[in-house]
């Protein structure tokens, strides 16, 4: 993230810094001439903060403008950090997900979805609302594991030559997605203990037949819980940095499109929408993120109805009533009475 925020810090941070909060004194020319006295090749000393710019990649960089030596606050400044990142993460997190998610709705999404007896009234809005209330929440506890990146406690490498060995800037991406996917169905399982589960995990349950727009609609812990194997990978492993950046955009795609209910991939290895549907209508089964490895090691797998995959039983009254049926049994057990109102919402009759 450091990339980011070096061209955040350029194009609009240290003008807002230097305008909110402006240096009150400066260096005298001497301190100012001993200051640079120490300035290395590559790198330029700011005199009045004596912070060192150093690009963050060797591709390219973002040099500071005269505003970044203006303001009370340094780059480095550990508050500032926060800040800057609390804020990236937040505001771009909405952008991706209004412009994915929206996407998907649009041209994936099949609006007969609309007609299922387990779409909730005003459903679509809903969804949305609740992303939108958790969202800053977690971008707060995201902003915290950037710092320590930033900050140069993870093994993030940049050049390619960097990496432990050539292979490994292959292999980076297999070894990621098998970490993760592991961590996260233990997690995502662990959020399912009856003592746990109620309080944070049941809002994202309310949507048995999601949308895309459910992608993020989750209780802020519970969404920050499941992202924090994608943060604790680069502490543990090198990751080069624009991969790391390409992983974080694909994990909030592939976020989305686990829950657009376009049941592409009939695989049994790609826990991909029909599988996650499965643990939507369902409840205990299907807890991977990208793989059914372990939850076909841990006993809870669930194989997609094969009626999912063919247009005219997808969305067949039989395969609805028989959803419909064992889901409330189910969930009678896992949640108890069930306070959902159900009902064909708005935007049905929008799209009729």
């Amino acid at each position: 993230m450091d990339v980011v925020l070096e061209a955040c810090d350029a194009l609009l941070f240290d003008r807002f810094w230097a305008t909110v909060l402006p240096a009150k004194t400066t260096l005298s020319s001497n301190d100012a001439t001993a200051t640079f006295s120490s300035m290395r090749e590559g790198a330029t000393l700011i005199p009045r903060q004596r912070w060192v710019w150093e690009p963050a990649t060797k591709y390219f960089s973002f040099p500071p403008s005269e505003y970044a030596w203006e303001s009370a606050w340094s780059r480095d400044y550990t508050p500032r950090q926060f800040i800057e990142l609390f804020l990236i993460v937040w505001l771009f997190g909405v952008i991706l997900y209004f412009v994915c998610a929206t996407l998907s709705y649009v041209f994936v999404f099949d609006k007969t979805t609309f007609q299922h007896p387990k779409y909730l009234k005003n459903q679509l809005r809903m969804e949305i609302k609740q992303a939108l209330q958790s969202m800053p929440g977690m971008a707060v506890l995201t902003a915290c594991f950037f710092v320590l990146e930033v900050k140069g406690y993870a093994k993030f490498y940049d050049r390619l030559d960097d990496a432990p060995f050539s292979a490994y800037n292959y292999l980076q991406f297999p070894l990621f997605i098998l970490f993760t996917d592991f961590c996260i169905y233990w997690i995502h399982r662990g959020l399912h203990h009856p003592l746990i589960y109620k309080t944070l995990h049941k809002p994202h349950h309310k949507w048995i037949m999601p949308t895309p727009y459910a992608s993020h609609a989750f209780h802020p812990l519970d969404g920050f819980a499941q992202s924090i194997p994608y943060h604790v990978f680069p502490f543990l492993f090198p990751l080069q940095k624009f991969a790391y950046i390409a992983l974080f955009g694909f994990i909030n795609i592939w976020t989305i499109f686990i829950h657009d209910g376009e049941y592409v991939a009939n695989s049994p290895i790609i826990n991909g929408a029909a599988c996650h549907t499965m643990h939507h209508l369902y409840f205990n089964y299907n807890y991977g993120q990208f793989t059914t490895l372990w939850d076909r090691l841990g006993g809870s797998y669930r194989k997609p109805n094969e009626e999912l995959f063919r247009r005219e039983t997808k969305m067949c009254a039989d395969e609805w009533n028989r959803q419909a049926k064992e889901m409330e049994r189910i969930q009678k057990e896992v949640e108890g009475e069930d306070d959902r109102q159900y009902g064909k919402a708005v935007e049905a009759k929008k799209v009729q």
